[in-house]
């Protein structure tokens, strides 16, 4: 089990890109969460064996159908709870 925080910078606000994060992290069976960011960024928490979490950062990478990124910063995250399964939490 690994755990990654992501940052999402581009066009990832107002383009269904926490939806659809919440609909991908869900089929690959991750845990953790997504949240916009009050600086026009994306946010998010994912938990889980190594394969599908990299598979989800690499779908952060590709973003949503409507959505355009520029970048995925990826950081190590300290171990903490997570709660089952794939939650949207308020801006933040």
């Amino acid at each position: 089990m690994i755990r990654r925080r992501l940052l999402v910078t581009g066009h990832v606000q107002g383009v269904f890109y926490r939806d659809w994060f919440v609909e991908r992290a869900t089929a690959s069976g991750v845990d953790g969460w997504v949240r916009n960011r009050a600086d026009g960024s994306v946010e998010a928490v994912v938990q889980g064996p190594a394969g599908a979490v990299e598979r989800m950062i690499d779908l952060a990478r590709q973003g949503s159908p409507a959505s355009r990124v520029d970048a995925v910063a990826v950081h190590d995250d300290p171990a903490a709870e997570v709660p089952k399964g794939f939650t949207r939490r308020p801006t933040a």
